[in-house]
């Protein structure tokens, strides 16, 4: 794909074209000139987000990376509901957000399952929070979830019996369990060591294209973000702002040892390198 350059010579894609390619459908999400401010316990105020705009297409998996501090967490912390701007907007399939929504999964970076809970307890909690844990239907999704995860037969375990990629697959499975419109992660993998934090990218592809949800992610690794990502949002320090917003140009389903090395993935990650300093 051709892309025009700015003034600065970086990559200026055409999203709503790449979008339209990577399969992803109407807006499902989009945040409007969002200010979030803090205030600290000295009674300081502290511009977290500025002037913050956002789109993202029903479909779509989009990684946001930037520097620690400029307000990635705060501004997944506004699409869940979690909390609330100081100004703009933010809206979810043309609804406002103003509060926690069931069409909205969160994974953090932590897989917080209860560790009295086997596996198929913890994932079926929402479900039993919301008042559905009887529906044979509902049931048999979840365990359609757990296979595609890789987790069948392990239903029965208690979380100290997994691995730590495991114990985030059951995670995920559980912000699945509702079948939200939207999937949040917050730096899932960033307590793994490298060959697991890569074969969790693969596995989390996978079920990714197996469940067509739409996916925003956080992480600081430039590689995750173009392997994972249909586009890769770029933040400045704080206050936050969005200085780029980057196509991955790359065909999927993406294969780590094709794809990280690859002369788009050399080019994007320069391109996104040269942003972040």
């Amino acid at each position: 794909m051709s892309l025009a350059t700015d003034a600065a010579g970086f990559a200026t894609p055409p999203i709503a074209a790449a979008a339209k390619q990577n399969g992803a459908g109407n807006p499902l999400i989009v945040v409007e000139g969002v200010v979030k401010i803090y205030s600290t316990v000295a009674g300081d105020s502290v511009l977290a987000l500025d002037n913050v705009d956002l789109t993202v297409r029903d479909g779509e998996f989009v990684c946001l990376v930037g520097p620690s501090g400029c307000g990635k967490t705060t501004l997944l912390r506004l699409l869940a509901g979690l909390d609330t701007a100081d100004a703009g907007t933010s809206s979810l399939a043309g609804k406002t957000l103003n509060g926690p929504s069931p069409e909205v999964g969160v994974v953090f970076q932590q897989s917080n399952l209860l560790p009295w809970f086997t596996v198929l307890q913890n994932v079926m909690l929402p479900l039993r929070v919301g008042g559905s844990s009887r529906d044979a239907g509902k049931i048999a999704e979840i365990h359609k979830l757990l296979e595609i995860a890789g987790l069948k037969g392990f239903e029965n375990k208690y979380p100290y019996e997994l691995s730590g990629g495991m114990q985030q697959r059951a995670a995920i499975v559980r912000a699945l369990a509702r079948d939200p419109k939207l999937l949040l992660m917050d730096e899932p993998f960033g307590a793994l060591d490298a060959l697991t934090r890569e074969r969790m990218n693969a596995e989390l592809q996978r079920i990714w294209l197996a469940s067509k949800k739409t996916v925003v992610l956080i992480t600081h690794s430039i590689d995750e973000a173009i392997f994972l990502g249909d586009r890769v949002v770029v933040m400045s320090p704080r206050p936050g702002r969005i200085v780029r917003d980057l196509v991955v140009d790359v065909p999927r389903p993406r294969i780590a040892a094709e794809t990280f090395g690859s002369s788009s993935h050399v080019a994007l990650a320069r391109e996104i390198r040269m942003l972040l300093e």
